[in-house]
């Protein structure tokens, strides 16, 4: 038999919102079981692309608190019946806040309680995938991140982008741990990386350590020696 037998995660993205952030539909290949990362808004595109792909969904899987990221999942959660899994607690503030920054950004929010707060070292299971967790402050105290280590695919959501990193001058953003998350718990996955950001294109580790204007290992090196 020849041929190359299909990746066991499959990944959509659903750009969503006014702030086109970048909801992912990922799935099983064996099974075509899914789950949905980050259902901030526009439920009815991505309600239509759930369905055109033949994916059952299992769980809603949460990055980050806020408002583009999830500020509809609950609503999506009650209405298709699927189970909250995530952020870290720590971000337990920033969806309390869910309805008072929907109407600041014109988007529909509303709060909800997960069914399972994820910590660092957990696992989230989808279908026979199993993506690690890994708790990445900075952007926000409970960011999380998901990592298929056989696949070498993470959803990052706004941790890092293509050439930038996350912002930190929300309330409770801390720039040094936002660098130490990049740092510390991202750049060891390894350099062949490929990453989904929760806005624009997606990109890798090993590209991002060459040329990111923010976290590239010459920029951090100068900072370092900066500090010496």
């Amino acid at each position: 038999m020849t041929g190359t037998s299909p990746s066991p995660l499959r990944a959509a993205l659903i750009p969503v919102t006014p702030l086109q952030q970048n909801c992912s539909l990922i799935w099983c290949s064996e099974t075509m079981r899914g789950a949905l990362v980050d259902p901030g808004g526009d439920l009815p595109k991505i309600k239509e692309a759930v369905a055109k792909s033949g994916v059952t969904l299992e769980k809603i899987i949460i990055t980050h608190g806020h408002i583009d990221h999830c500020g509809q999942a609950g609503i999506l959660a009650k209405e298709l019946g699927l189970p909250i899994e995530g952020p870290h607690e720590d971000d337990r503030f920033w969806i309390s806040r869910l309805g008072d920054d929907g109407a600041k950004y014109g988007i529909q929010g509303e709060i909800f309680e997960p069914d399972r707060w994820l910590a660092d070292g957990d696992t989230v299971h989808v279908g026979r995938l199993e993506l690690e967790v890994i708790h990445c402050p900075g952007h926000t105290p409970g960011h999380v991140i998901f990592f298929h280590r056989p696949t070498q695919f993470a959803f990052v959501g706004d941790v890092i982008f293509e050439g930038s990193i996350g912002r930190t001058d929300f309330p409770l953003g801390n720039h040094q741990d936002l660098l130490d998350s990049i740092t510390k718990k991202l750049w060891p996955l390894g350099n062949g990386v490929t990453f989904v950001p929760g806005h624009g294109r997606p990109s890798t580790f090993g590209k991002e350590r060459q040329s990111n204007m923010f976290v590239s290992d010459s920029v951090m090196a100068a900072q370092n020696m900066g500090q010496a």
